[in-house]
């Protein structure tokens, strides 16, 4: 009975320590899309090289206290597609249209940022 009651536990406690890293880093808390002007994007990282890029997205409103002026807002994201990170290193300046997966933590080979970017829905060139 003792051996019995030990491997019970024993499962219980691995099937929790599974879902607790699956939830923590590997379950796709939301996704949508973001558009903006591509500002930069590069291959960097110690140990493993990530693509990391920022997108600028122009005509987000300041909070009143502020003067009501449109001001620009960054978001950060990771590439883990090649292909993807190909045709983003070539977009850069361009405006972009991006489809993002967000995670509640990163990994280290995901990338830096919880917002990992797996497709490009439209590339438009800014007009000067």
């Amino acid at each position: 009975m003792k051996g019995r009651t030990k491997a019970i536990i024993l499962i219980v406690i691995l099937v929790l320590i599974a879902g607790f890293t699956y939830q923590r880093y590997f379950f796709v808390f939301g996704e949508g899309a973001k558009a903006g002007t591509m500002n930069y994007f590069v291959k960097k990282g110690y140990m493993f090289k990530t693509y990391e890029g920022r997108l600028i997205q122009s005509g987000i409103k300041t909070p009143p206290q502020g003067g009501g002026n449109i001001s620009s807002n960054e978001f950060m994201f990771s590439v883990t597609d090649e292909k993807v990170a190909q045709k983003l290193n070539s977009s850069t300046g361009s405006f972009l249209e991006l489809h993002y997966k967000e995670y509640l933590h990163s990994l280290p080979w995901r990338g830096v940022s919880v917002f990992v970017v797996d497709s490009i829905i439209s590339v438009k060139p800014v007009s000067q």
